[in-house]
């Protein structure tokens, strides 16, 4: 919820500074969705990468190596969150995105059905682990709204 959060905050400033600048509002939507989008990528990957040990737990046990997915992810992030950014490179960063969204949704379930506390310090009662999965189509469609 706190990235979904994000989202919206960047884009609704963006989209009021927009406003201010008397540029249509149906004209910056898609664009100010994209910009807030590659720039919570790029800083959830920067958390990836600053505390990789803050979101091991969400993956040890599971798979080999969960300090090297963990950066990898972060990697991924910042780079497909930038590649948002170039209307080269959106349509494939945004695809990329959405299948590390889907590929990552099963380490927001294993945390909510072992009721592990929720990444980055944030509330650890099943009500907020629970309601963090349905945030994440919510995030697939987002992203799959900036790049068609």
């Amino acid at each position: 919820m706190a990235f979904f959060s994000g989202l919206c905050s960047i884009a609704l400033l963006l989209l009021a500074i927009g406003y201010i600048f008397s540029v249509s509002a149906l004209q910056l939507l898609s664009f100010d969705a994209r910009i807030s989008a590659a720039v919570m990528f790029l800083m959830i990957g920067f958390f990836h990468l600053l505390k990789p040990g803050k979101l091991i737990y969400m993956i040890e046990g599971w798979f080999p190596f969960p300090r090297f997915l963990i950066l990898f992810t972060g990697v991924l992030e910042m780079l497909l969150g930038a590649g948002l950014l170039f209307p080269a490179t959106q349509y494939y960063a945004g695809w990329g995105l959405m299948i590390l969204l889907v590929g990552m949704f099963p380490a927001n379930i294993r945390v909510a059905v072992q009721q592990l506390p929720a990444p980055g310090g944030l509330p650890a009662k099943p009500w907020y682990t629970w309601s963090r999965l349905a945030f994440q189509p919510l995030y697939i469609l987002w992203i799959w709204w900036v790049i068609n």
